[in-house]
């Protein structure tokens, strides 16, 4: 039934929802050790943004009323 898939779908998407809070803090970890004073140096907090970002959609996507809104876009480089 369609019930059925409606909740198998906000099951999945809590669960994405749930990795990229983990792969925030994975990220935020990983910014830690990164080298100052690299030539190319991987823009962590962009990917936090757009993790954030993703996070946000997906919680608001579910707390929401079936209607589409805007969705800010990705930066997706993350090299400076």
């Amino acid at each position: 039934p369609v019930v059925d898939r409606v909740d198998a779908e906000r099951e999945s998407l809590a669960r994405l929802a749930n990795e990229l809070v983990a792969l925030e803090a994975m990220a935020r970890e990983a910014s830690l050790s990164a080298p100052s004073m690299a030539r190319v140096q991987f823009r962590y907090d962009w990917l936090i943004a757009d993790l954030r970002l993703m996070e946000r959609g997906i919680r608001e996507h579910l707390d929401a009323p079936r209607q589409p809104r805007p969705v800010a876009p990705l930066k997706g480089d993350y090299r400076r």
